[in-house]
């Protein structure tokens, strides 16, 4: 399994405001690329507070790469997953919709109920007691065909696979934009580590709009 993490953030490492409200921070030769991306991926990775506070499709737009899966014995769209430990997907949530197959991992503590409803939409994958074990999840994606998983946020779950050893690599387009305010949302939130860090190889950087995509690796 091979596993990207692709973020867009401020100048000074912000995902959204202190509000969470989803801000432009890409501009459109970015927004192609993470389509590129999208299309080149078996699925497409989100936590579910990205769900409730951006209700995205994480579908591919542009119907050529669609058509280039199709030729390539593919869906037309990558699957999508999105981490859930207590269940609080929305029922009429776009991720749920028929445009894709969407996977939902949710821990053993999410309610029945919510586990009824989101059976209607999603195939459920449960790992984990309180919340989603995310090494036993993902293993259980994998032996669904789910190779290459692109990770498109937040920073609690991008956090959360750093620190279980998950993240092959790692793309950031960094915006001409400065949000600030020390409740807003980071490329990594969670915990933080403390004492052992991760190690990035710097592989790329290219100017994109009005600002830059830097390419790492994860070190081993």
């Amino acid at each position: 399994m091979h596993v990207v993490v692709n973020a867009a953030m401020s100048a000074d490492g912000k995902l959204s405001s202190r509000r969470r409200e989803q801000l432009a921070i890409s501009g459109e030769e970015d927004f192609a690329r993470v389509d590129r991306l999208r299309a080149d991926s078996d699925a497409v990775v989100v936590g579910v507070g990205t769900v409730l506070a951006d209700d995205p499709s994480l579908t591919v737009k542009d119907e050529t790469l669609c058509e280039q899966r199709l030729e390539r014995g593919e869906s037309a769209q990558p699957a999508r997953v999105v981490v859930d430990s207590n269940g609080r997907t929305p029922e009429d949530a776009a991720v749920l919709d028929d445009r894709a197959a969407t996977y939902v991992c949710l821990s053993e503590a999410a309610p029945i109920d919510s586990r009824m409803d989101l059976a209607d939409h999603a195939e459920l994958v449960t790992a984990g007691e309180d919340r989603v074990d995310l090494l036993r999840a993902f293993a259980t994606l994998q032996g669904q065909g789910l190779e290459r998983l692109m990770v498109e946020g937040g920073g609690e779950l991008i956090f959360s696979l750093f620190d279980v050893g998950l993240v092959d690599e790692l793309t950031v387009y960094v915006g001409a934009k400065v949000i600030g305010g020390r409740d807003a949302p980071t490329l990594a939130d969670g915990d933080g580590f403390v004492d052992e860090f991760p190690l990035l190889s710097l592989e790329s950087v290219k100017r994109i709009d009005d600002g830059a995509l830097l390419r790492w690796t994860v070190d081993s």
